[in-house]
């Protein structure tokens, strides 16, 4: 079992060991052919994932080696700053015909955190129209859906059959690689419906468009954030998202695959972001991830004195009971943990707008609940440890009562702290973790030093 296990992790996203190796020896050797052969077997996904995992020097060889080159689909999966390093390695013929089959949207992405000349040279790439689209894709905000949204679509008149829109399909009209709904518009554009290919072609041909539209049908305008659509794509169980402009006028869509892969790019920066590590990648250099990492170090810094500040006005207290000092430790950790677990809840419900001003009193009445429940439990657990190890009763009752008091502390901090950041229109995934192991930190060390203060010496 541990061996397929071991086989299986090595094989995770169609990429092995031995692929890889067999990739960088042809690339020593300078033979083209083999590395064809070995990449064109691949999915684009898969091949991005292997240029991932190699050094720079290593891919630099294999683009100069690999004869077919790099295509739009494989760029399109790489990650941003790798996107750039290869895209310098591109002779402006090869990045031309890497862009030219692409949708507009991947073109966006592909282009947006470009510098000007290589944003230049791959919009050049493109014809005269597309190019149109691209540059109005890049006109919106960063975060829009007009930004993110593909302006291939299928459009009908709402007064059509489905035998004329299977005769439209059928024509030598251009239509995209992939789509899922045809949208009905009224005669000025205004998106007013869509319909399923699967519901087109499972009905008779005199059937009226209009009597095969679905309730999830929605429209978002092109400033509308595409967090916010990804989200109701995923809450309404959509597949298309309409993106209409000022006049209501249908001018692209934005498709689930999309959404999700939004969502997920989102709540992985959430993730990094709650550690202090800000969107590092793998990829990244030496200098980089330090330069990241650095400033959340400082704040920590900053706070671990702050923390210290509070201890040292109880220096007489620790030095008639050395027993303190060994476990203020325990108290902080104890409610630093329940804190982040507190915070990661809070954190991550605001990012999917389930945390909202209707429900978050509740929500941080709950959380002191449970630290208060789970502060009593440990409590009894402390107090015993505190007698049984040191022989003083009082001493387990101060670590016990400290206990309960920074766990429900804990609680609250974890949740109010993201909700009031977000309200400052400060990420809350970002800032909230040094404010609450601050709060935590600061609370614990002064109910257990001072409650000990006033009932031991």
């Amino acid at each position: 079992m541990a061996e397929l296990q071991d086989i299986a992790e090595d094989e995770a996203f169609g990429i092995t060991d031995r692929l890889v190796t067999d990739v960088l020896e042809a690339v020593e050797n300078v033979e083209s052919e083999k590395v064809d052969a070995l990449l064109d077997q691949l999915h684009p996904a898969d091949v991005a994932h292997l240029l991932e995992q190699i050094d720079g020097r290593a891919r630099q060889e294999l683009l100069a080696v690999w004869s077919d080159g790099v295509d739009g689909d494989v760029l399109s999966e790489l990650d941003e700053k790798l996107r750039e390093e290869v895209i310098e390695q591109l002779a402006p013929a090869e990045l031309a015909d890497a862009v030219r089959d692409l949708e507009s949207d991947d073109v966006v992405d592909l282009v947006e955190y470009l510098d000007d000349a290589q944003q230049e040279a791959v919009l050049e790439a493109l014809d005269a129209g597309d190019r149109v689209v691209v540059e109005q894709a890049l006109s919106y905000p960063e975060e829009s859906a007009g930004r993110h949204m593909q302006s291939e679509l299928v459009r009908a008149p709402a007064h059509w059959t489905v035998g004329e829109a299977i005769d439209y399909l059928r024509s030598d009209v251009v239509l995209p690689d992939q789509f899922y709904h045809i949208i009905l518009v009224d005669p000025r554009l205004k998106a007013v419906g869509y319909v399923t290919l699967g519901r087109i072609l499972s009905h008779p041909r005199d059937m009226a468009l209009q009597d095969l539209t679905e309730e999830t049908f929605r429209t978002f305008h092109v400033a509308q954030d595409v967090e916010e659509v990804a989200q109701a794509i995923n809450h309404y169980h959509m597949i298309t998202a309409p993106v209409v402009d000022d006049d209501d006028r249908i001018v692209g869509v934005i498709t689930i695959d999309d959404a999700m892969a939004f969502l997920e790019e989102e709540a992985e920066e959430d993730i990094l972001r709650l550690a202090g590590v800000g969107e590092g990648r793998l990829s990244d250099k030496v200098i980089e991830t330090t330069k990241r990492r650095f400033p959340w170090l400082a704040v920590n810094l900053i706070t671990a004195i702050f923390a210290s500040l509070v201890i040292s006005l109880f220096e007489e207290t620790i030095a008639g009971l050395v027993a303190l000092a060994v476990l203020m430790p325990i108290v902080a950790s104890m409610g630093g943990n329940a804190g982040t677990q507190s915070l990661t809840v809070a954190v991550r419900a605001l990012a999917t707008r389930d945390l909202t001003t209707a429900n978050v009193w509740r929500v941080i009445k709950r959380e002191v609940l449970v630290g208060l429940i789970n502060g009593l439990i440990f409590a009894v657990v402390m107090g015993v440890v505190g007698v049984v190890w040191f022989g003083s009763p009082m001493l387990g009752l101060v670590i016990a009562v400290a206990m309960v008091i920074n766990m429900v502390v804990a609680g609250l901090a974890g949740t109010v702290i993201p909700v009031v950041l977000e309200k400052l229109r400060i990420d809350p995934a970002l800032a909230s973790g040094a404010f609450v192991t601050t709060v935590t930190d600061v609370v614990g060390f002064f109910a257990f030093l001072g409650l000990a203060a006033m009932w031991l010496l």
